[in-house]
């Protein structure tokens, strides 16, 4: 399309005025209870499907437990890694592990609270529990790569 053209498809537009936006919506209620085939004022929530994925979430602890007893139990014989490089590396790399699974062990912890109190809380402003839910994401940010970058001597 060349530019004349599209300058003149704006100015017709213009001569035309704006539209006026409509939004559908359901007919208003003229007493009777819910129209046919509308929907609810009331919002319902149960609040055991919540509980039961808190529950669930924080039960992910258990696996990451038992997965950092046998990271420790991997680790247990390295004894001192002075004078090999590779022993030190690997110290880097399980020190790095264990922070991060033992983050995520917390963060299922604090996730599976907060589902199970959402249950509870559903009458609170959406705001307060999106910032419920940014300031877990914010404590449990990703951890930078440690493993297999070079250092300097």
């Amino acid at each position: 399309m060349a530019w004349d053209e599209w300058e003149r498809l704006k100015a017709d537009a213009a001569e035309r005025g704006s539209t006026q936006m409509q939004l559908n919506q359901y007919p208003a209620d003229p007493g009777g209870g819910t129209p046919a085939g509308g929907a609810s004022g009331d919002l319902k929530s149960d609040k055991k499907a919540w509980v039961t994925a808190g529950e669930g979430v924080r039960g992910l602890k258990d696996g990451i437990g038992k997965a950092l007893t046998k990271l420790d139990d991997g680790q247990a014989g390295l004894g001192d890694t002075g004078g090999c490089q590779s022993a030190v590396a690997q110290k880097e790399l399980y020190d790095s592990w264990k922070k991060y699974v033992g983050d995520v062990s917390g963060r299922c912890d604090e996730l599976g609270g907060l589902l199970e109190r959402a249950g509870h809380d559903l009458s609170k402003p959406d705001q307060t529990l999106k910032a419920e839910l940014d300031a877990l994401k914010l404590k449990y940010q990703d951890t930078e790569a440690v493993g297999g970058q070079a250092k300097e001597k």
